[in-house]
């Protein structure tokens, strides 16, 4: 199993399967998408610290092993945020790394170069625009 982005998805090779991990993806893309790990609309306005609580609690929910199992060996995770950018998607990687014992690198880097998620800058909300408002 890996993570990446929609950008570059076309680097991953055709023996691995694309499951989309994001709310929206891109009209081109035909592959399965895991609605349970996708964030809800509001949590992208929320601020990283109400968007981090409301992710974990939706993984909490879930049950790391079934999870892995219905992705499979083979799942690339998708969604559209860069490499070490504050991503739900190495949150997801690190949850089932530290449930199951996997190691989930991002599709073309080792994963020592896989910033640990609470470490990783975060890009969006409104902390990513400058203000401080909150949903929650």
């Amino acid at each position: 199993m890996y993570t990446c982005n929609f950008a570059r998805l076309r680097s991953v090779p055709p023996g691995l399967r694309p499951v989309s991990i994001a709310r929206g993806t891109p009209r081109w893309f035909k592959g399965l998408r895991y609605e349970a790990l996708a964030p809800e609309w509001e949590w992208l306005r929320a601020t990283r610290e109400e968007y981090d609580r409301a992710f974990r609690r939706r993984l909490a929910q879930l049950d790391p092993a079934r999870v892995y199992k219905e992705l499979g060996d083979d799942a690339v995770l998708l969604c559209w945020c860069k490499h070490n950018a504050g991503c739900h998607r190495r949150l997801v990687a690190e949850w089932l790394e530290e449930n199951l014992g996997v190691v989930i690198p991002e599709w073309g880097y080792p994963r020592s170069a896989c910033r640990p998620y609470d470490a990783c800058r975060w890009e969006k909300g409104p902390l990513a625009r400058g203000d401080q408002g909150t949903l929650f």
